[in-house]
């Protein structure tokens, strides 16, 4: 449960990223837009995101905290 909540903390700040980067590109600043997605917030929040994944994919726990767990 615990993996969820902290995936969906994850989602959740990077679609707040995502909609500052619209409202960059919106109002016309691409510098400022690409410099947040090279640069900025954007990045971190990917590469937060992109860490989580990667630490699922180690852990020999399953989706619901079991061991091992193979197809049902």
């Amino acid at each position: 449960m615990a993996y969820e909540r902290q995936v969906q903390e994850h989602l959740d700040r990077m679609d707040v990223s995502l909609n500052k980067l619209y409202m960059l590109v919106k109002r016309g600043q691409q510098a400022e837009a690409l410099k947040f997605m090279e640069d900025g917030e954007l990045k971190e929040r990917f590469e937060e995101l992109q860490s989580m994944i990667k630490l699922s994919s180690t852990s020999q726990l399953g989706a619901s905290g079991i061991r091992n767990i193979g197809n049902l």
